[in-house]
């Protein structure tokens, strides 16, 4: 394994983990909600106390449109077909729904909180992940 250290960012990414973590503090802080987008898009397909959530997803939207005047943003390569898109969408709003909320819910806001439940979760979907980066790399692909 090689690591491309000319994409190596770790103070952008330092800076945004601390802005999503802001973000969720003052959501809960003032508004005693989690920030987990699974929950606020359905409440607003819900017509549940829209005027914050409507907020909330028109700042998760604007923001790369902001981050574009600062810096350019990277180059996109999606190696995969609209098909295999689709299913991993599919698959993930399934996952949603069964996990009772989605990665950033479970794994941003409920281990701040130390929600056992978001632990099992996170573990999950984590150890989902690698095993399924590992079987796509290394036990189908050869």
């Amino acid at each position: 394994m090689q690591i491309a250290w000319q994409q190596f960012t770790p103070w952008a990414s330092l800076g945004g983990g601390m802005l999503i973590g802001l973000a969720a503090a003052i959501l809960i802080l003032f508004n005693g909600r989690i920030a987990g987008i699974s929950g606020i898009l359905a409440g607003v397909r819900l017509r549940a106390q829209e005027g914050w959530r409507l907020a909330f997803l028109a700042g998760l939207l604007a923001s790369p449109l902001l981050y574009r005047l600062y810096g350019g943003l990277p180059a996109a390569q999606i190696d995969a077909s609209t098909v295999a898109l689709c299913m991993a969408g599919l698959l993930v709003g399934v996952g949603v729904r069964y996990g009772g909320g989605c990665t950033s819910g479970h794994g941003v806001c409920g281990l701040a909180r130390l929600s056992v439940r978001s632990m099992a979760a996170t573990a999950t979907f984590m150890v989902a992940g690698f095993v399924t980066v590992y079987c796509l790399r290394h036990g189908f692909a050869s």
